[in-house]
């Protein structure tokens, strides 16, 4: 360090991590509705029905008994992770054991535990892209190198084996596979997924694939896993999850890791220095979640699928907006290519968004709608909406979108 130059506050590793951009704008957007704005906020991937009142019982319970008041396993209850085992395999058809599971501090943490287990510094990871926004900040924290793969709206968000193919290296060690996906909403087909999960195992990579979203498809669209579809991955494949969205828990923090037991067991190590056992009161809800029927699940889906198709219609009623219809998820990935450089009015006079970001700030500032810009998720040119909050709000929001970019010049 030259002479006379002090040391940086904040490490250069943490300092190059990017704010997670869908909760900005959520923060952003809640703390002007704070103020009396009357925002509309698609921002957050959050459903907006409570946690089912059997979940929640549970975890009063739980609350009253004095053994949950102690320390318990870093890697979770005994009882949680076989119950999770056990959901594995009646939702996927893959076999595991308790002893394969960690639980962890919501999603967030299985991702990034899985990448600190797995990668060393300079290791590449594959990214289909558009990606959510914590995959490249969790995979440059531990070392690895992230590599975008991007599938634009014409071919529905998904990446092909030719596109993966010409992204890998000898540095390649992981593909992260998602579907549905977060943020465009695409799903993979069952060939589809065995297609890649063979090209993967030929390949001799891992598979990181977050099933967040396994229960949220539509139009007759299934779920399938990756682990279950190629076989031929083996021990290979480690799997991420939680019961945030199926159950509408965002807010417990109950999320879960699965992998073969040497993995597994690394990632334990890590999370017992890191914050050791998850809550017990919110495992013991958890457990109360993945042990239960789907019925929240499946009640929820009848609102998402009634709003998907809403906003659908609505956003696709906007010159110079496409938006692809997804089957799964509960967000939308419209194309706003056609509108950046056009023209906006405004009170301080005409304004010429040039990135989506620009944009997505302009509509904030204008008519207080809140959408996440696709830089978050990769290039710029499209925008985020999620469709989990109520149809009020959902077609008010709509409107205003309607009314001030039908304005563009």
């Amino acid at each position: 360090m030259p002479a006379g130059t002090a040391p940086a506050r904040v490490s250069q590793r943490i300092s190059a991590i990017a704010e997670s951009a869908t909760l900005a704008v959520d923060a952003k957007a809640k703390a002007l509705k704070a103020a009396g704005r009357p925002v509309i906020g698609f921002g957050a991937g959050e459903p907006d029905f409570p946690t089912p009142d059997y979940i929640v019982k549970a975890a009063i319970e739980a609350a009253g008994d004095p053994k949950n008041h102690r320390y318990s396993p870093a890697a979770g209850l005994p009882e949680l992770k076989k119950a999770i085992a056990e959901k594995t395999f009646r939702d996927s058809g893959y076999k595991v054991e308790a002893s394969q599971v960690l639980v962890t501090n919501g999603g967030k943490q299985a991702v990034y535990n899985a990448f600190a287990t797995l990668l060393d510094p300079g290791d590449e990871v594959i990214i289909p892209t558009p990606f959510w926004t914590t995959y490249p900040e969790a995979i440059r924290l531990a070392g690895g190198v992230p590599v975008e793969v991007f599938a634009g709206p014409e071919q529905g968000y998904l990446v092909t084996v030719d596109q993966l193919e010409a992204a890998l290296t000898d540095r390649t060690k992981i593909l992260l596979f998602v579907s549905p996906s977060n943020p465009t909403g695409a799903v993979y087909s069952p060939e589809q997924v065995a297609e890649i999960g063979k090209w993967a195992a030929a390949k001799g990579l891992w598979v990181v694939t977050d099933e967040i979203y396994e229960h949220l498809t539509y139009d007759g669209v299934p779920f399938t896993s990756i682990a279950t579809a190629a076989p031929e991955l083996g021990d290979k494949v480690v799997i991420l999850n939680g019961v945030a969205k199926t159950y509408a828990m965002t807010g417990w923090r109950v999320g879960w890791m699965i992998g073969p037991a040497d993995v597994i067991k690394a990632a334990t190590n890590l999370q017992s220095h890191a914050t050791s056992n998850v809550s017990n009161i919110m495992q013991i809800a958890a457990l109360a979640a993945v042990s239960g029927p789907l019925t929240a699940v499946d009640e929820m889906k009848v609102a998402f699928d009634r709003r998907r198709k809403a906003i659908v219609a609505g956003l696709n009623a906007i010159e110079g907006v496409d938006c692809p219809t997804p089957t799964g998820a509960f967000y939308v990935y419209a194309d706003v290519r056609a509108l950046l450089g056009k023209e906006f009015p405004t009170a301080n006079g005409p304004v010429r968004p040039s990135t989506s970001a620009e944009l997505a700030s302009l509509i904030l500032d204008e008519v207080e709608v809140a959408i996440v810009p696709g830089e978050a998720f990769g290039p710029s040119g499209y925008v985020r909406l999620s469709y989990a909050l109520g149809d009020e709000d959902l077609a008010e929001g709509v409107r205003r979108l309607q009314d001030f970019l039908g304005q563009a010049k």
